[in-house]
């Protein structure tokens, strides 16, 4: 996988992708036209690429997930982290929180998430 990033567009059609898939490629052009008001081309274009990526395959004219939309969230949550705060999760979290306070809910799953990660260590 090479880039974890979608543009706006991007993410549109692949939100539609996984929500869809699988699905023939008739119709997610059929898809694309109605939700996107795209051509066959665009939807045959933007598949490709998604494709190159590893985010999706076609295969026998049916389009397949091959990488969850968490994962793939997953995966660029990672490299934001890593490129903008050199990979420090307490440095993105004090940035997050200097313009965002926490709920309570935020704050409780946060730590559950933590002891949860303590314990399986």
């Amino acid at each position: 996988m090479k880039a974890y990033r979608l543009g706006a567009v991007e993410a549109r059609f692949a939100d539609l992708i996984w929500a869809n898939a699988p699905l023939t490629t008739g119709e997610l052009v059929k898809l694309c036209q109605k939700e996107l008001q795209w051509k066959r081309t665009t939807t045959y274009t933007v598949l490709k690429r998604l494709c190159e990526r590893e985010i999706f395959e076609t295969r026998d004219s049916v389009v397949t997930v091959k990488l969850s939309r968490e994962a793939f969230y997953a995966c660029q949550s990672e490299e934001f982290v890593e490129e903008s705060f050199g990979g420090s999760l307490p440095a993105f979290l004090a940035a997050f929180t200097a313009r965002k306070k926490l709920s309570r809910a935020d704050v409780a799953e946060l730590r559950r998430m933590i002891d949860s990660y303590e314990e399986g260590e």
